[in-house]
């Protein structure tokens, strides 16, 4: 099972955050031997780091070690299912702040795996209370 990077910590390396890019860089490195992946969604999401060229985003991803080809699965639709959900029901009760639907498909994808790797640990914990959280 691979630890699931979030697109903000893949953006720091590749951008060399002066804040969180060596950081960032360094769990990467130590995670590497545990295997790391990224979701669709965040596939999807660098596509601007790159300027669209795709070519050069999966160089990048394959030179640091992580995978991009594993699919989306069926529990992750269920997961992901669940907590929009409850996200949603949530939200209308004035509980939680509105949330962009990729952390939730990113939570979901990682919940299905290791854990999830991210600098914005406090954006998965309500929805996903069991997730295991790395944070550089």
């Amino acid at each position: 099972m691979t630890w699931v990077i979030d697109t903000c910590i893949v953006i720091d390396v590749l951008e060399n955050d002066p804040s969180f890019g060596l950081r960032s860089a360094t769990l990467l490195d130590q995670m590497l031997g545990e295997g790391l992946s990224i979701s669709p969604v965040t596939f999807v999401e660098l596509a601007p780091a790159f300027g669209g060229n795709l070519d050069q985003q999966e160089y990048f991803l394959e030179q640091a070690g992580i995978d991009f080809r594993s699919g989306w699965s069926a529990e992750d639709t269920r997961t992901a299912h669940q907590a929009w959900n409850l996200h949603i029901s949530a939200r209308r009760s004035g509980i939680l702040p509105k949330r962009p639907i990729a952390d939730l498909l990113i939570g979901a994808y990682a919940s299905n795996r290791r854990g999830l790797i991210t600098r914005n640990s406090r954006d998965f914990r309500r929805n996903f209370p069991d997730l295991q959280i790395l944070e550089p």
